[in-house]
């Protein structure tokens, strides 16, 4: 009498555990997709900057034309400025960064 009745638990427990996944994996396919998280650059500065790191600096490519190096130079200092609260020592390496990618410098070293 017991084995009826066990067998149609069974039955009940599995059918509501497929209900279950099946919901789980309609709501997975709905949800829309991530953005793509950009990675940070993990290391300090270079003694001596180079093009490269003056483009990770900026955010821009080392190729990038001059107003866009300007924009990005304008976009990353309202950001870090230090009459704003930000880093006199970053101000430097931000603007040191555009003064490399312009060509203004050789990458001479930060005056800090």
């Amino acid at each position: 009498m017991a084995t009826p009745f066990l067998a149609g638990l069974a039955i009940a427990a599995a059918a509501l555990a497929g209900r279950y996944g099946i919901q789980a994996w309609q709501s997975f396919k709905a949800r829309p997709p991530k953005p793509r998280i950009c990675k940070f650059y993990d290391g300090g500065f270079q003694p001596t900057m180079t093009r490269r790191e003056a483009a990770l600096i900026l955010g821009i490519r080392e190729n990038t034309t001059p107003d866009k190096v300007k924009e990005a130079h304008r976009r990353v200092m309202i950001a870090n400025h230090p009459d704003a609260g930000g880093s006199h020592y970053l101000a430097s390496k931000i603007n040191e960064a555009k003064d490399v990618i312009l060509g203004k410098t050789k990458g001479g070293g930060s005056a800090l």
